[in-house]
């Protein structure tokens, strides 16, 4: 008979059992399925930072706590695909072979898919070119060197929140529209100093401004006297600060004491300047100041609840380099679930196609080369008497969007650009 009700009760148990296992094992298919596409059965990501250098308060620790966000926001069980996330941070120490060395062995050996953070330039274009060996995924949150999406682009990095460009292309042009046209120019004698400078003195002179003058000096400088004081001699209108993490902040505090800030005679502006070197150096000493940055927690309702959930475990607001990280770790998880796999180019592909907007990036897209260009923000730093609460400390001037903030694809010298 065709029917079952015709068969014997053994026979009619047997197959209902063999039937429930079969059913059994078609929904346990997909979950499997999703398993087997994830590499080592797991996704790991590695935060590479500067725990105890120059930046170290920019990201550190606090680039950690944002992945950490990150992954609890994509997943209450921290999976993706069936597949366990996990995380590790090292530090770099802000040299080249202890970030690549990290970088190999986190790569080869640690089951590593995905580093992040790599705040040193120097560090990041090494890692970049490892990850591409590897076929492994960088997203470089906070170095800044424009080489990296440029020049010496990969098909497997994204430099996340900022380069030197966007940094030095808005205030360069906020201060021009103020008559400010000769300036000098205070650099870090490293990779992303360097990139600054020179990205800045180029959008300087094609508008009409003038470089009168430049000094570098070695990265975690205690005293900058001399270079303030060879500075203030040039007469410049602008004193240009071509660095970052504590040397700004210690050059911001110096120049303060030799009235450099305060006489008037001089504008100062620091190109790439996080808010907690702003809150470090004090408004008395930062007042009024013209600054870019990628994200600023009292932007809107999405980033103050971002920025409070972070305070909250860190007890300081999340700097444009720690909040790039939540962004990058929140979306390379999303790609990765899109995409169905962890498989390195299948990532990114998902994540070139992918709209970024999330509680730290505005109308992102990550272009060809590897840069995602999101809107940027004009800020000028507050007086004491204009802050109500201790982190309370830019007004914005302005939302730039990304195609003005960012050089156009059309002048990229990445060779993954099809001309």
């Amino acid at each position: 008979m065709s029917s079952i009700t015709g068969l014997s009760g053994h026979l009619r148990r047997t197959i209902a059992v063999a039937a429930s296992f079969a059913v059994a094992s078609l929904i346990a298919l997909p979950s499997q399925t999703q398993a087997a596409a994830i590499s080592d059965g797991v996704v790991k990501i590695g935060v590479l930072t500067d725990l105890s250098g120059v930046s170290s308060d920019n990201a550190g620790r606090g680039s950690v706590l944002a992945a950490t966000m990150a992954i609890d926001d994509f997943s209450h069980d921290h999976k993706v695909l069936g597949a366990p996330i996990e995380l590790v941070s090292a530090d770099s120490q802000g040299k080249t072979d202890t970030g690549a060395t990290i970088a190999r062995e986190w790569y080869d050996r640690g089951k590593v898919d995905m580093i992040t953070d790599l705040t040193f330039s120097n560090v990041a274009l090494a890692v970049d070119r490892i990850a591409d060996e590897k076929k492994k995924i960088a997203l470089v949150t906070g170095a800044g060197s424009s080489a990296i999406s440029n020049e010496q682009c990969t098909a497997h990095s994204v430099q996340w929140m900022y380069d030197t460009y966007a940094l030095a292309n808005s205030t360069s042009q906020a201060l021009l529209r103020r008559g400010l046209k000769s300036w000098y120019f205070i650099t870090a004698d490293y990779a992303f100093g360097q990139a600054l400078e020179k990205d800045a003195s180029e959008i300087l002179t094609r508008q009409g401004g003038k470089v009168v003058g430049s000094v570098k000096h070695p990265v975690n400088s205690p005293d900058l006297s001399s270079y303030l004081l060879r500075a203030q001699t040039s007469g410049a209108q602008v004193i240009a600060l071509a660095n970052s993490g504590t040397d700004t902040l210690n050059t911001v505090k110096q120049a303060s004491q030799f009235n450099i800030i305060q006489g008037g005679k001089q504008v100062f502006t620091p190109l790439l300047s996080l808010i907690t070197e702003i809150h470090g150096m004090g408004l008395k000493n930062a007042q009024g100041m013209i600054l870019t940055n990628g994200f600023y927690w009292d932007q809107d309702d999405r980033s103050r609840a971002f920025a409070q959930r972070f305070y909250a475990q860190h007890k300081k607001m999340p700097t444009m380099m720690q909040a790039a990280v939540y962004s990058a770790v929140l979306n390379y998880l999303k790609a990765i679930q899109a995409a169905g796999t962890d498989e390195a180019d299948a990532v990114m592909a998902k994540l070139k196609s992918m709209k970024i907007d999330d509680p730290v990036i505005r109308n992102g897209q990550i272009r060809a080369d590897g840069k995602l260009v999101h809107d940027m923000l004009l800020v000028q730093v507050k007086t004491p008497a204009e802050s109500k609460s201790e982190w309370d400390l830019y007004k914005i001037l302005e939302t730039i969007p990304a195609d003005k903030a960012f050089a156009p694809l059309a002048d990229s010298k990445c060779a993954l650009v099809k001309k």
